[in-house]
């Protein structure tokens, strides 16, 4: 089941056109080292470990039967997967009770499939194989994932997904009135919406488009506020129960396969048990250029709406970041351009001009990858994709790339309108769909990108090329281009507000999966740690106060619908890999920010033989393929390379700013700010130890003092008294007591 669901993608690399194919005299060496590396390829995996080990096996060690059997699974598979996905579409474009209904029921099919083929496959005793292609695919047929649950248990979990989802695609808002004075600070409003009491109101307002153009183009930090507030009382707090049960289902499906926790399932599909720690390595690597954008957009900010709503040195408020999840920050490019008054490179204006429609928008995307060699989208494609919303039934819009598993029947689910931003998601939806048919002629179970980053690196990393300026202004979006430093720092700037802003985020939203998977997070304190996270690794606060009540994280899609996110932090490495050694493959020597892929066949030929692989090869090998064999490794370093000439202005910019967050310093409506009562706690405590103190010494002496008196009844004139001469064995004794009498007198005054 081959579904895309993707982010918001944005940005493009700015650089040169022109020609770039192969050399006549030189192409059948390329073509021969390029075969030659791929048999190097397959001759490696006869000797490495090509497969998981956490699926079963059994006694049959007939290979003959098994790759029968394959045969059979291949085709049956294909067929059921192909009836489920059209019910699924049928849903997804018309969200009805009958399809849905007849989505569940082809579910249901296409579950009890996989277990009848997993009960077959583990009666094989794959592992001492011969072939290592038919031990890797039955080293995935033999993972039975959530199916091995019992039925009422899988019942239960598929249910809960689909309410989950679709309590997300349902969710309204109420409209903000900027008449209501404190309405933002609880969240309702006294606008015509709400019924006579103020407690209710007609909630309207849908995420997409309403919702999200607004968090985009306001520059109301109270309508902000009531935006970001109400989205995650309607789409995140009623799935927080369904959540936590979610959670104790999809980990006994995982220990059901063998794994600890369903985190160590999902990560199982990089094939790398170290795949955690080098994720992490690679954010620690990224950090300081996040950090440097920050501090700049930080700066930026609080010059536009003050100190009292923008920390000098604490976290940026979520909700003004022009994104429901502050993941992209393009849309307050007009509030941080580094050289306003610059031509930019957003060519909404063109395209409404010249009479672009969605579908031209796809056309364009097609046209990108044809130019590579690549082929053009299948008729089917253009009949039976959907590019817009339709006005007489609901849809559920996120957009998506459709594989239907019979090699022919490819679509997109996207409602479009007419901008820069919906050409960039059309040449990354498209870029999908380009990797489903270079890999269609492997066996169905090696139908997927190599590891779970990669589909989304190959769809990112074609927009960096395909919305360059120059690309641009070839199709004739864009006319002359400005070259001067100013415009070039501009135009990273833009590029980075989607890219680099995008990193935490990316990181932390499985971080927090995999933690409650494993029990380090309990149920009671899933929102809290949430915003741990925010604030600790992207530098964000939430604009009001959240408590457990609240579920923050559900407001995100990929939450409730259930989908891994550290891909899409794998991808935003990936795609800068790619891009460079695409690049390199154009010979045309541009830096790595300015490089246009565009038309360069040799590029295309190296990016078609990575894509051909799918996942049947480990996916450092096929990165490989792509590399020449130069490396296998997941590298930030030419993310940082891309981005060189922008961290050294950002640098420059942030020379007397403070350079990260302190997140004691954050404004939170509703709460005070959390310096404040630090510091005067501390005071106070101070203070009351030492008037503890001062109280006790006086305590002391005082009753010290009555004690003496009741011991020695006389005058304390006596002491000072002519008295006579005491026996000279005595006189040490008078002394002493002399003194005792006039220190404790002298104690008492003080």
């Amino acid at each position: 089941m081959n579904v895309r669901i993707m982010r918001g993608v944005g940005g493009g690399s700015r650089g040169g056109d022109g020609g770039g194919g192969v050399v006549a005299s030189c192409g059948a060496m390329k073509i021969l080292c390029r075969l030659c590396l791929l048999v190097l390829l397959v001759c490696h995996g006869c000797d490495s470990a090509l497969f998981s080990n956490k699926g079963m096996e059994g006694t049959n060690s007939d290979e003959r039967l098994a790759r029968s059997f394959l045969r059979q699974y291949n085709r049956q598979a294909s067929e059921a997967c192909n009836r489920f996905m059209t019910s699924s579409w049928n849903y997804n474009t018309n969200a009805t009770v009958f399809n849905k209904r007849a989505m569940l029921t082809r579910q249901l099919e296409w579950t009890q499939f996989h277990q009848l083929a997993w009960r077959e496959a583990t009666k094989f005793a794959w592992r001492n194989f011969s072939d290592p292609a038919v031990r890797r695919q039955f080293s995935y047929l033999t993972v039975l994932g959530s199916s091995a649950l019992e039925k009422d248990d899988l019942d239960e979990l598929n249910g809960l997904v689909l309410q989950m989802r679709n309590s997300y695609s349902r969710a309204r808002i109420c409209r903000f009135d900027p008449s209501a004075p404190g309405a933002s600070a609880v969240g309702i409003n006294n606008n015509p919406d709400y019924d006579d009491d103020g407690d209710d109101c007609a909630k309207v307002l849908p995420f997409e488009p309403d919702i999200r153009r607004l968090m985009a183009n306001s520059r109301n930090p109270d309508e902000l506020r009531h935006l970001w507030q109400e989205w995650r009382d309607a789409a995140g707090r009623p799935n927080r129960d369904r959540f936590e049960r979610f959670v104790e289902l999809t980990n006994r499906a995982a220990r059901l396969n063998g794994f600890e926790d369903a985190g160590e399932f999902w990560r199982s599909k990089y094939e790398m048990e170290d795949i955690r720690e080098q994720i992490d390595e690679l954010w620690g690597q990224l950090r300081p250029l996040y950090e440097q954008l920050h501090a700049y957009v930080r700066r930026k900010l609080r010059e536009r709406y003050g100190e009292d709503v923008v920390p000098q040195e604490g976290p940026i408020p979520a909700h003004l970041l022009g994104d429901m999840w502050a993941q992209s920050w393009t849309n307050i490019l007009d509030l941080t351009v580094p050289y306003p008054g610059r031509s930019g490179f957003d060519v909404t204006g063109a395209m409404r001009r010249q009479g672009y429609t969605p579908v031209r928008i796809f056309q364009e995307a097609d046209r990108f990858y044809t130019s590579l060699g690549l082929e053009p989208m299948p008729v089917d494609f253009w009949r039976n994709s959907l590019f817009q919303k339709p006005q007489d039934r609901p849809v559920i819009c996120h957009a998506s790339a459709w594989d239907f598993c019979n090699g022919r029947d490819y679509r997109v689910k996207k409602c479009t309108d007419v901008d820069m931003e919906n050409l960039l998601t059309a040449h990354h939806e498209v870029g999908h769909i380009q990797y489903d048919m270079r890999y269609r002629a492997q066996p169905i179970v090696f139908r997927e990108g190599a590891n779970p980053g990669f589909h989304e690196a190959v769809a990112d990393a074609m927009t960096l090329s395909a919305t360059s300026p120059e690309h641009l202004q070839a199709i004739g979006l864009l006319g002359a281009i400005d070259e001067s430093y100013e415009s070039d720092i501009n135009y990273l700037f833009a590029i980075a507000l989607d890219k680099i802003a995008f990193l935490p985020f990316g990181y932390l939203v499985d971080q927090w999966r995999w933690e409650v998977f494993n029990g380090t997070t309990d149920p009671s304190d899933y929102n809290e740690r949430w915003w741990q996270l925010r604030q600790l690794h992207q530098g964000v606060s939430p604009p009001v106060v959240r408590d457990e009540d609240d579920f923050d994280p559900g407001a995100k899609f990929h939450i409730p619908a259930n989908i891994p996110y550290a891909r899409f932090f794998v991808s935003a490495v990936l795609q800068f890999q790619m891009h460079k050694e695409l690049c390199d493959a154009t010979g045309r020597g541009q830096p790595l920010h300015k490089c246009d892929i565009f038309r360069s066949r040799e590029a295309g030929e190296r990016l078609s033989d990575m894509l051909s692989l799918g996942r049947s090869r480990p996916w450092n090998e096929a990165l490989s393929v792509l590399t020449q064999g130069r490396t296998s490794r997941m590298d930030a370093a030419p993310l940082v390379q891309y981005f060189s000439p922008l961290l050294t202005w950002l640098q420059s910019q942030n020379r007397d700013q403070v350079v990260g967050w302190r997140e004691s310093e954050a404004l939170v409506l509703g709460a005070q700010r959390l310096a404040a009562p630090s510091t005067l706690l501390v005071v106070i405590i101070v203070l009351a130890i030492l008037l503890f103190l001062v109280i006790f010494i006086i305590m002391f002496f005082v009753l010290r003092n009555k004690s003496k008196d009741k011991n020695d009844r006389r005058p304390l004139v006596h002491a000072w008294a002519p008295q006579p001469p005491p026996p000279q064995h005595h006189h040490h004794h008078h002394h002493q007591d002399s003194l005792l009498h006039t220190t404790s007198f002298i104690r008492s005054r003080f």
